[in-house]
């Protein structure tokens, strides 16, 4: 089940997402579970299409769901080495803010390394 706090401050499309992440994280939405079409859980919520596509687009690009046409959007099967990723990424999170760095230093320090420096 997911809802949307119209008074909260989080965007929707972020409660959306950190929802829909939790219940995958925690197995409540199992791999291979299909997910809402983006039309019907923007009306079932009462937002605008485009702010569920963007919480399944930031779903994708963790690599928690895959989007196929014909199949609609699936939870995607968990691997060893995406568990992996995760974990360091937790304690990357952890060491960030144990270090007092804003989300844009965190992000310069991932793009930094990412690109080889």
């Amino acid at each position: 089940m997911i809802t949307v706090d119209t008074a909260s401050p989080v965007p929707p499309f972020e409660q959306i997402r950190q929802q829909l992440h939790d219940q995958i994280l925690d197995g409540t939405l199992a791999a291979g579970a299909r997910l809402p079409t983006i039309r019907q859980l923007a009306t079932d919520l009462g937002v605008a299409p485009g702010t569920v596509a963007r919480a399944y687009t930031e779903l994708e690009e963790a690599r928690l769901v895959e989007t196929n046409r014909s199949k609609g959007t699936r939870v995607r099967p968990s691997t060893a080495t995406d568990e992996a990723v995760r974990a360091a990424a937790d304690e990357y999170v952890a060491a960030v803010k144990a270090n007092n760095l804003d989300l844009a230093a965190a992000l310069a320090l991932v793009r930094v390394r990412f690109d080889g420096g």
